[in-house]
């Protein structure tokens, strides 16, 4: 083997070692694909690991699984969203609003939780009228 060829192989072989090294430190630090909320479980579970003391009730969840509500048993509504590899989540008051739109899948249904940070969330739900309703009446 020429010179020129083992200085490819070492190239080569030095640049898999870098992109496993940045494969393994992308999940040590838990980046990866945007988590999506798709089942009633993993939508209490992320409110619970949210809120300490929130125990949901109802939940409905956007049907492309870009969002959830869940209703306490206490009456507090949460809004769930997914953000990066994460949930965010608020507990709405009465700087929320709700209103519903037409769309493709059921009816949508945009969410503000009053805080310019967190932004406004559209969802998708069959029973979008009836959760702007408990929104609005926050």
């Amino acid at each position: 083997m020429s010179a020129e060829s083992l200085s490819l192989i070492a190239q080569f072989a030095g640049s898999l070692a870098a992109i496993l090294l940045l494969v393994w430190l992308a999940r040590w630090l838990g980046l990866g694909p945007e988590k999506q909320l798709l089942t009633d479980a993993e939508v209490a579970e992320a409110a619970r690991d949210a809120h300490d003391g929130f125990e949901p009730a109802t939940i409905a969840i956007d049907s492309d699984g870009r969002g959830a509500l869940a209703r306490g048993e206490d009456g507090r509504i949460m809004l769930l969203r997914p953000h990066g590899s994460h949930v965010a989540s608020r507990i709405l008051g009465p700087a929320s609003s709700a209103k519903t739109s037409p769309a493709d899948d059921g009816e949508g249904l945009v969410v503000d939780c009053g805080e310019r940070s967190f932004g406004t969330v559209t969802l998708q739900l069959r029973d979008a009228q009836a959760w702007a309703d408990a929104i609005n009446a926050l």
